[in-house]
C-alpha cells in the first residue's frame, strides 16, 4: 500500500536512529530527547528495544529526523 503523505513510510526505525547517531552522536542526541538508553551506556540495539515499546520516546525521534531531513 502506497502512502504518498507518509514521509517515514519504508524508512525504519533502525535506519532513524542510525542516521541520527551518524549525524548527532549519542551524546548531543541524549541532550536533545532525554532518554536513559541515549546517555548511558548507549547502543542501537538497547535503544531499538526501548523505542519500539515506548510510544512518546519513539515519536520524539521520529519528529527529530523529519527535522534533520528538512535541514539537509
Amino acid at each position: 500500500m502506497s502512502q504518498p503523505n507518509n514521509p517515514l513510510h519504508g524508512v525504519t526505525l533502525e535506519t532513524i536512529l542510525t542516521q541520527l547517531v551518524g549525524h548527532y552522536g549519542w551524546e548531543k542526541l541524549g541532550q536533545q530527547i532525554k532518554v536513559k538508553c541515549f546517555n548511558h551506556e548507549p547502543s542501537i540495539k538497547s535503544s531499538l528495544k526501548f523505542l519500539r515499546n515506548t510510544p512518546w520516546a519513539r515519536k520524539q525521534v521520529e519528529e527529530l529526523y523529519l527535522r534533520h531531513k528538512l535541514e539537509i
